[in-house]
């Protein structure tokens, strides 16, 4: 009992080191950052000499079991490089908000015909016009004066509705006779026939809010700066957060990127961009002769390109557009292969992290694509090492007792996950955080493998999005993984409780069994983001606006593009399905009264009262429809997730988990 309650006092040091200290500190400061992942990583140190001296290099050097501790070492030395990159690279963290002020006062203060010219380059392929309209519309509307902003949609389809809708909203309409490096090729195709100062870049689903300009151009007051690049958010809900039934209490998969590690790598200089909701100088991009065309992730490859002739990549943490997330689990892996890929391709290019000129040793380190090569990797080893042991017996090191392990390993992992808790408070729970991670491993690890083996030769898949796009399906190929891993690790279990047919002894098999029951877990949620479910064309916000139907007062609580649901006291003038829906800035719009729910809301300052909600149905068209796309796209709302409700999560999944066994 003594000596694990001695093996105990690392795990009790952590703690007390983040309960007396983090927790007490701002993670917006660099030196609270610095000293936080300095204990963290000398915890992972401690532990990779402990298992390099105590548990593999005692391990007798014959039979299998020799060979396999070896492997599992050097993919833990891996991963713990991929850990040390992260801890230096989240030691900082910088907020350009104050300085967007300052650069901006002086900036804008100019007489407005001294302005730069700004080209909005808004690259498509197949993207419908549901999805198109709003981009085309929202760059119409920045805040810039007319005659020095131009907006070109770039169409890699030539596609004749979409000439004819460019020429009634007066934007221009790109096209070329072949569609030869894809994405950088057709923005290349932009370039020559263009000449603004600068270029903003937003993909086909992403819309620009109008003090987009505003707040990105004066950071070009300093010359060395090539791009600006911002944050990327989404007014739809991503298939995870939606197959998990996570999408009002768990941020969208992305928010852990672009709100917590983008801005600590903008700290170190290593900033880079990811092609949309981003703007660059024009001379900057003729230094480099052009978008690159060699990766099919043109903007890392833009970056690294730009750093080899001394031009740096800023980075404004300020939501400033909003787009569309993959849509199903289809477009989600089409994304995230692509990235891996590309990713991946940058080592074997002449202007990459390993050959590009110009680059400081800390920038080749920070742009190797280590957390593609190391992540799912590890992932799968994580899986495999119980199973390995259950079934055939073989310790992953050489294993004295579970004092030593508890005294090594376990302070570790309370280390990272206080750390993670810490530095991304509404960005991380440990073991949903996990489920999504091995969800995607087993797409995802055969692409890293591959990439390796063959990094060119695969061609450029636009992420499907809009109309056209609605089938929802079951990622069978997925589920028959985690169902399998489920499967063997339960059966290596059951198999070592009998003791006729248990070959497993000592002091690791209680170690293995919670590793397996943990593991069982992360597998069991990540089956439920298989399960694809339905989603909505037109996304709808909420709000709290004033509203008239009919000549009854109510409050606006949910707007979209084609609905509205308005909440009143009284039913008693409604006598027609067809009714008049007034909003603040519209002209009266014709709408059709569909259902009518109803719940007991504080819709007005009078209290809490019955209340009548109306879901009102509509088409507009022309300037009222663009005037609604401004005002829904453009600034005004969002839907963030502000922080995680760790209690609905935890139910949430509980029930969902249950229930999708019951299915089954």
């Amino acid at each position: 009992m003594v000596q694990y309650l001695v093996a105990l006092a690392p795990t009790l040091v952590v703690l007390a080191f983040f309960f007396l200290g983090p927790f007490n500190w701002s993670r917006h400061h660099s030196w609270t950052r610095a000293v936080t992942c300095a204990f963290v990583a000398a915890l992972a140190l401690r532990y990779m000499f402990w298992r390099l001296t105590e548990t593999v290099l005692p391990y007798p050097s014959d039979g299998p079991s020799f060979y396999w501790v070896w492997i599992l070492f050097a993919v833990e030395v891996l991963a713990c490089f991929e850990v040390m990159l992260f801890l230096i690279l989240m030691s900082r963290h910088v907020d350009r908000s104050a300085e967007a002020d300052r650069l901006g006062r002086v900036f804008f203060a100019r007489d407005k015909r001294e302005l730069p010219t700004v080209d909005v380059f808004i690259p498509t392929y197949n993207e419908p016009l549901d999805v198109l309209e709003r981009t085309i519309i929202g760059a119409r509307s920045l805040d810039y004066p007319a005659d020095k902003l131009r907006v070109y949609v770039l169409d890699d389809q030539r596609r004749d509705w979409l000439r004819a809708y460019c020429e009634e909203k007066n934007v221009i309409h790109v096209t070329r006779g072949d569609n030869s490096h894809a994405k950088a090729g057709n923005m290349n195709n932009g370039l020559k026939v263009s000449s603004g100062d600068f270029i903003a870049i937003f993909d086909a689903d992403f819309v620009p809010y109008r003090h987009f300009l505003r707040r990105t151009l004066p950071f070009f007051s300093d010359d060395s700066i090539g791009i600006v690049q911002t944050p990327q958010h989404f007014f739809n809900v991503d298939p995870v957060q939606s197959n998990l039934g996570l999408e009002n209490i768990w941020p969208d998969e992305q928010r852990l990127f672009f709100d917590e590690i983008a801005p600590s790598r903008d700290a170190w200089d290593v900033s880079f961009c990811c092609g949309s909701c981003s703007i660059a100088r024009r001379k900057a991009v003729d230094a480099i002769g052009g978008f690159p065309t060699e990766s099919i992730t043109e903007d890392l490859l833009t970056t690294l390109s730009m750093l080899n002739k001394g031009y740096k990549t800023r980075y404004l943490n300020e939501r400033l557009s909003m787009g569309l997330a993959a849509e199903n689990l289809t477009g989600y892996f089409v994304q995230r292969e692509r990235w891996c890929q590309g990713g991946i391709q940058t080592l074997y290019l002449y202007n990459g992290p390993l050959r590009g000129p110009g680059l400081t040793l800390f920038q080749r380190i920070m742009f190797l694509p280590a957390s593609w090569l190391v992540q799912y990797l590890v992932r799968f080893m994580i899986l495999l090492v119980p199973i390995v042991y259950l079934w055939f017996g073989l310790l992953p090191l050489y294993f004295t007792d579970v004092a030593d392990y508890v005294s090594h390993q376990v302070p570790l992992l309370a280390a990272y996950f206080l750390l993670m808790l810490w530095i991304t408070p509404t960005r991380y729970l440990p073991v949903v955080s996990s489920a999504v991670g091995t969800f995607a491993t087993f797409r995802m690890l055969p692409t890293v493998v591959s990439s390796l083996v063959r990094p060119f030769g695969k061609p450029f898949r636009v992420t499907p999005k809009g109309s056209g796009n609605e089938a929802n399906q079951f990622d069978r190929y997925s589920f028959a993984w985690i169902a399998g891993m489920i499967s063997i690790t339960v059966f290596g279990l059951l198999l070592n409780v009998v003791p006729e047919t248990s070959h497993v002894q000592g002091q690791f098999s209680p170690v293995a069994a919670w590793w397996s029951g943990i593991n069982i877990v992360v597998l069991l949620i990540a089956s439920l983001i298989c399960f694809e479910k339905p989603r909505r064309l037109f996304h709808a916000f909420k709000l709290d606006e004033p509203a008239v139907v009919d000549d009854v007062p109510g409050r606006i609580v949910s707007l979209a593009l084609d609905k509205a649901v308005v909440a009143v006291h009284n039913m008693a003038r409604f006598q027609s399905k067809s009714v008049m829906l007034k909003i603040a800035g519209f002209d009266p719009i014709k709408a059709e009264l569909g259902q009518v729910t109803q719940r007991r809301s504080s819709i007005s300052r009078g209290g809490d009262k019955q209340a009548y909600y109306l879901h009102l149905y509509f088409e507009l068209s022309g300037s009222a429809r663009d005037s609604m796309i401004v005002k829904l796209y453009t600034g005004q709302y969002s839907r963030d997730i502000r922080d995680i409700d760790k209690v609905a999560v935890s139910l949430n999944l509980l029930l969902r988990s249950f229930g999708r066994t019951r299915t089954l």
